[in-house]
């Protein structure tokens, strides 16, 4: 680089790495994960020796371009701003790979904004494993009292959490410049995860286009309820890419032509019951993860869950997976559902078991550490198959099914449990599964107790049109 660069490599063992690199030894404390957070205390040591702060997992190329971009875009932030960075990978074929877009990280269409020439938003995963501060933001870190600290971990394990601090417990906030993705994008050398976990170019692009339609004003940046648990590592938070469920695409009855899923994120469950020549409408999570199963054809709903419009049409079958429990209340979300079900419509729900041993530990943590209790607390409700009886019962839906499904075999004490929990007693075998899946009709409605407009569904089985440089040191 043309920049006067001193590099220090943090080691738990001595190194020969040759002249002009410094090799520090040592753990924070005696857990080996807390290496990484060896560089804070080096940071702040040098805190009035150098003009940039860089920090960085020993296999991310950041090269001079990805810094110069990043001083370029620096000087049209606030202070409070500071510029971010996604991870690439590449296969073997040379496709690209995008690990950290996947799961329940998303991003927030709200958050898209204009800084000089650029469009930036914000992605709820805010680690790349590295990042860039100047002197001045790492002074506003350290006065903060968030970044200096002891190895901790809690929305991110040990390693994550120290190159996500800045972010979490300084009151920075991450913005990815999208209009210039390719010069915030660092090369993850071990492509470890591809194939495995990540977007490829075509739905990031996607995801993208919809970004910039948002700040240039042609489309409306809302999402649909909250989607993220405040629980530990976001527990039971919404995964925008989860699998489709054989199970589950079992349970649409063979007569059905139409259905409606709420929560719909990347489109895997929608695209397999089109394919079987279902007439599949979604009511998106939000309008960016729409941008992949929109453009495959899947007739979307965009609305939040307070304006779903009353002008509607009814469904065979109605998809409300893994997005109750989120819902900061889940009757009127029911009473919604229940809006677009004629009489012989079958609704199929399904809720984590946030009851489980497992769940009751996280919500536990959650509320000692907060101060507060229930969905306060957690981001989430914590609810038993008995609670979501009683949500359905009130809001007009009648229980047809309901079992369990187990947590995979190698979930550790709770897969071998919750799979021995098959040969228990029904209400044993629900409180160790790792979700409950309720099917109900839709019976009638009683618009007494939900205060919804009492006029009856349009039994048409399609649904609702959408709207649709300068010399730099650093170290």
């Amino acid at each position: 680089m043309s920049f006067d660069v001193h590099i220090v490599v943090l080691s738990n063992i001595e190194k020969n790495l040759g002249s002009g690199v410094e090799c520090r030894v040592g753990l924070p404390n005696s857990d080996p994960w807390s290496l990484p957070f060896a560089h804070k205390k080096l940071f702040s040591d040098n805190v009035a020796n150098y003009d940039l702060f860089v920090y960085s997992e020993d296999d991310i190329l950041i090269t001079e371009r990805n810094i110069r971009a990043w001083l370029d875009v620096t000087s049209f932030l606030p202070q409070d701003e500071i510029a971010g960075f996604l991870r690439v990978e590449y296969g073997e074929d040379g496709q690209r790979n995008y690990p950290d877009i996947h799961a329940h990280f998303h991003w927030d269409p709200s958050s898209v904004k204009r800084r000089g020439d650029y469009i930036l938003a914000h992605f709820t995963n805010e680690h790349a494993a590295c990042f860039v501060l100047t002197r001045e933001q790492l002074g506003n870190a350290l006065r903060s009292g968030g970044f200096d600290v002891a190895p901790h971990q809690g929305k991110y394990d040990l390693a994550c959490s120290a190159a996500t601090d800045p972010y979490t417990q300084c009151g920075l906030k991450k913005l990815v410049p999208i209009s210039h993705l390719e010069d915030f994008t660092v090369h993850h050398l071990t492509n470890r995860y591809v194939g495995r976990m990540g977007v490829g170019v075509n739905e990031l692009g996607r995801q993208k286009e919809i970004l910039l339609q948002i700040a240039d004003g042609h489309c409306l940046p809302y999402s649909l309820l909250p989607t993220e648990t405040r629980l530990r590592r976001a527990n039971f938070s919404k995964d925008y890419y989860e699998a489709e469920s054989e199970e589950l695409i079992s349970l649409v009855p063979v007569s059905a032509r139409s259905v409606l899923s709420i929560g719909c994120g990347s489109g895997k469950t929608e695209r397999r019951l089109q394919a079987r020549g279902l007439h599949v409408t979604a009511i998106p999570l939000d309008p960016v993860i729409a941008a992949g199963p929109a453009g495959d054809g899947i007739e979307m709903i965009y609305t939040d869950l307070d304006t779903i419009d009353f002008n509607r049409y009814a469904y065979d079958c109605v998809l409300c997976l893994n997005l109750l429990h989120l819902a900061p209340d889940p009757r009127k979300l029911l009473r919604k559902l229940r809006l677009f079900m004629h009489e012989q419509s079958i609704a199929v729900i399904q809720m984590p078991n946030t009851m489980s041993p497992r769940g009751v530990r996280s919500y536990l943590r959650a509320s000692l550490q907060s101060g507060r209790s229930g969905y306060e607390a957690a981001g989430a409700h914590f609810a038993s198959a008995r609670r979501l009886t009683t949500w359905c019962i009130e809001s007009g839906l009648r229980i047809e099914t309901m079992f369990g499904i187990p947590a995979d075999r190698g979930d550790g004490l709770f897969g071998m449990t919750s799979r021995l929990s098959g040969f228990a007693p029904g209400f044993l075998s629900l409180g160790l599964a790792a979700s409950i899946v309720a099917t109900a009709s839709g019976g009638m409605p009683n618009y007494e107790k939900t205060g919804e407009l009492a006029d009856e569904p349009k039994s048409s089985g399609r649904g609702l049109d959408g709207r649709a440089g300068q010399n730099t040191n650093l170290i």
